[in-house]
């Protein structure tokens, strides 16, 4: 929705919803299709498809994706081949475009540890699956970080629900 207005009519914006999402958000997926039918969505397109096979009618300017980095790395999307992921990824965006990634801290590291557990992913994984796809790290905010989190609770914890540590990753495609 805020990618809608921030591209306005003379733009596009693309969301995805991996076919593995089907047994678990059927609700979702239904508010999605109800959302991209509407007259003031007309510029957002509902693409389905599997986990592992991201793509773009049409190169893209960015690429964001927010608290599921980590399950990709789960069993129940796949699991899918990081690496190619990555590189799905970098394929579908125009020289220059970014991809963003924001997903909750695990313990520094544990990488892929926690991802099926905890629903976390250390970031220095993160960093390491992008940047061997080819994209150059341009930068990080520190907006959602919690310094009180103890990066051992599930995400889903009351007590920490809606307050995890959160990292947030830009890469950058080169222009050249």
């Amino acid at each position: 929705r805020v990618f809608s207005a921030v591209v306005g009519p003379q733009g596009h914006v693309y969301t995805v919803w991996p076919h593995e999402m089907d047994k678990y958000s059927a609700k979702s997926f239904a508010n999605w299709q109800g959302l991209v039918a509407t007259p003031h969505y007309a510029n957002v397109s509902l693409l389905q498809q599997a986990a592992a096979q991201l793509s773009a009618p049409e190169p893209v300017d960015v690429v964001f994706t927010a608290q599921n980095y980590h399950d990709y790395h789960d069993p129940f999307m796949g699991p899918v081949d990081m690496g190619k992921f990555d590189r799905q990824v970098y394929d579908a965006l125009k020289p220059g475009g970014v991809f963003v990634v924001i997903d909750h801290v695990a313990p520094a590291g544990s990488g892929v540890a926690d991802t099926d557990t905890l629903h976390r992913i250390d970031p220095a994984v993160v960093k390491r699956e992008v940047e061997a796809a080819g994209f150059v790290f341009d930068g990080e905010s520190d907006a959602l970080r919690n310094s009180a989190d103890p990066h051992d609770a599930k995400v889903f914890d009351k007590s920490i629900r809606g307050h995890t540590d959160q990292f947030v990753y830009r890469f950058r495609k080169p222009a050249k």
